[in-house]
């Protein structure tokens, strides 16, 4: 369980790092900052696959096709929906709406042999926390239709990687057979060729890419982010998925929230004001309340 724990909390730390990238490279689209990120995932993945994992059992048909399945909707559909939301309202009241994730994960992945009483105190802090963080982001980003679209975004991206939790998680149980890295590499290779397709419809021009600026900064954020924030983070998310209930692996997500917070305050060089002080301790508290309830 220790074990599941820490790398469902360090998958968390890698996944909050996507949140601050289109601040870093704002002159980049979305789809741009999707496909970079996820092409580089799958060319990991693909050279992994064929220089380290050789040996390997490939993925059958029905494990390829759930792998493009799942790609779609915690990597190229979740975080192009998240990028576009970032873009149009912000990155707090984004990070606020994934931060119910927890919620509908725990509420829909609970094991049945765990009372609804044991996981209240847990929810009923993660509940808290949102709440203080909402008040705290009330007008920060303006009434306009581009902020209340990049909710809507948000919405659907929170809607996708739910879903993507609880359908991970039961694959997870029904292939034992199937290690971490491998299930990771071929979420990888699914997601580079989605992500490759995207930018060849949607991205912007090679050689518009090519004459930013800041290209270089482009293209090593998409390698960290690729390697780090996705095909380390997966492995890390398998691990934990497969050793805890889907319920406290959504708990964990809280940690996603809270290290993206932290992020942004680092590379805006300010500290959080209480509110946030105080909603970030409760949602380390809401954690920790859930660790205890399933133990």
């Amino acid at each position: 369980m220790l074990t599941g724990i820490a790398a469902g909390l360090a998958a968390g730390a890698l996944w909050g790092l996507v949140f601050v990238v289109p601040r870093i490279v704002p002159g980049y689209s979305a789809v741009d900052l999707t496909a970079g990120r996820f092409v580089a995932y799958g060319a990991v993945a693909a050279l992994l696959m064929v220089f380290v994992y050789r040996g390997r059992a490939l993925p059958t048909p029905r494990q390829a096709l759930a792998a493009v399945g799942m790609s779609v909707l915690g990597f190229t559909g979740y975080y192009l929906l998240l990028a576009l939301a970032i873009r149009d309202a912000g990155t707090e009241v984004p990070t606020l709406i994934i931060g119910t994730i927890p919620l509908w994960v725990m509420l829909l992945g609970k094991p049945e042999h765990l009372r609804w009483k044991a996981l209240a105190p847990g929810l009923a802090l993660t509940v808290a926390g949102l709440a203080l963080m909402s008040g705290v982001a009330q007008g920060a980003g303006g009434a306009g239709i581009a902020f209340w679209r990049g909710v809507g975004l948000a919405a659907g991206a929170m809607a996708s990687w739910t879903a993507f939790a609880i359908v991970n998680a039961a694959w997870l149980r029904r292939h034992p057979d199937v290690q971490a890295t491998d299930w990771a590499n071929w979420l990888g290779v699914a997601t580079g060729l989605g992500a490759l397709g995207l930018f060849v419809t949607l991205g912007s021009e090679t050689k518009v890419l090519s004459a930013s600026a800041d290209w270089s900064l482009f293209a090593i954020v998409c390698i960290v982010t690729g390697i780090g924030s996705s095909w380390l983070a997966t492995v890390l998310w398998n691990i934990a998925s497969r050793r805890l209930s889907p319920s406290l692996c959504g708990q964990l997500i809280v940690s996603e929230t809270l290290f993206a917070l932290l992020y942004s305050f680092a590379w805006d060089g300010q500290w959080p004001n209480p509110a946030q002080w105080l909603a970030a301790i409760l949602f380390t508290l809401g954690i920790l309340a859930s660790i205890k309830a399933h133990q």
